[in-house]
C-alpha cells in the first residue's frame, strides 16, 4: 500500500512538471474589455458582442472547451490575467515588446490594416508612392500612420493634425486631398453624415516595424499547451471558413491582414 501511495505521488508530481501541460483545459475564461466596438462591447442588457467575442466562440468551439468570458477594465488587463481571473486575454491587444515582457502570446488573429481616405469625388486611383506624389495627406500626430506615411510616401506633403476629427473636417471641406487612417476607424466615420463625403480608396498592406504583428492572444507566460491549442485552432477557423464568415459579419475586407 505504501509502495502504492509512493508511486501515485510520483505521478503526481510528474504531472505538474511542466506546468500548464497538466491542466485540464476543458474550460477556459477569457477576459475581454466589452468597451472597443467593433471588437468587443456590452449590449444594453449586458451581452458582449462583436468580432472578438465570435472569434472567441470560434476558437473555443474548435478546441471542444467551454468558453467564460470575464470583463475587465483595460488598465487592469494583463495584471488579472497574471493573477489567475482568467486564462487568456482576446480583446483586440496588440502583440508588443513591451508586453511580451509579461505575457506570451498566440499568433495574430487579425491585422487591421492602414488604409487611405479620399473625397468620393477624387481624381487619385491608386495608393503607390508614385500615385500620392505631391498631393496633400492628412494624418494624425505621433501615431503609427503619421509614420508609415512618412516612411512609405514620402513624395506626398504631409499635413499633421492634434487629433481625428480635425483632419476629418479638412478632408470633408476639401482642403485635404486624403488622408491615412486605421480602416476601421475610417470605415466607422464613413458611416456618419459627415463621412458621407468621402470614401476608402484603398487599404494599406501593413509595415510590421510600424504596425506591429498585429492582435494575439495573451496568456501566462509558460502556458504552452493553451497557447498551441489557441494557435491550432486560429489555423484551422482560417482553413475552414468560419474566420471569413465571422470576418464579414463586421467587415467589408480581409481583417486579418498581411
Amino acid at each position: 500500500m505504501r509502495f502504492m501511495r509512493m508511486a501515485a505521488a510520483a505521478v503526481a508530481v510528474l504531472a505538474t512538471v511542466g506546468g500548464a501541460t497538466a491542466k485540464d483545459w476543458s474550460k477556459v475564461r477569457i477576459g475581454t474589455e466589452g468597451a472597443y466596438p467593433p471588437f468587443n462591447s456590452l449590449t444594453a442588457d449586458g451581452q458582449l458582442v462583436g468580432f472578438d467575442i465570435d472569434i472567441a466562440n470560434a476558437l473555443c468551439e474548435e478546441m471542444k472547451v467551454e468558453c467564460e468570458f470575464v470583463t475587465q477594465d483595460w488598465d487592469g488587463m494583463i495584471p488579472a490575467l497574471q493573477a489567475g481571473k482568467y486564462d487568456a486575454i482576446i480583446a483586440s491587444m496588440s502583440i508588443t515588446e513591451e508586453r511580451k515582457q509579461k505575457v506570451d502570446f498566440t499568433n495574430k488573429y487579425y491585422n487591421t490594416p492602414p488604409s487611405i481616405g479620399v473625397p468620393k469625388d477624387t481624381k487619385l486611383t491608386g495608393v503607390t508612392k508614385e500615385d500620392l506624389s505631391g498631393i496633400l495627406l492628412g494624418a494624425q500626430s505621433s501615431t503609427t500612420h503619421s509614420n508609415y506615411a512618412e516612411a512609405h510616401f514620402p513624395d506626398a506633403e504631409l499635413k499633421l493634425y492634434p487629433t481625428a476629427d480635425e483632419y476629418k473636417l479638412d478632408l470633408e471641406n476639401g482642403r485635404i486631398d486624403a488622408v491615412i487612417e486605421d480602416v476601421v476607424v475610417l470605415s466607422d466615420w464613413l458611416a456618419t453624415d459627415n463621412g458621407a463625403c468621402c470614401k476608402v480608396l484603398s487599404t494599406l498592406k501593413s509595415d510590421p516595424v510600424i504596425n506591429g504583428e498585429g492582435a494575439g492572444i495573451a496568456l501566462r507566460k509558460g502556458e504552452d499547451e493553451l497557447k498551441d491549442k489557441f494557435n491550432a485552432a486560429i489555423e484551422a477557423i482560417l482553413a475552414n471558413g468560419k474566420y471569413k464568415e465571422i470576418n464579414d459579419k463586421y467587415f467589408s475586407f480581409d481583417v486579418y491582414g498581411g
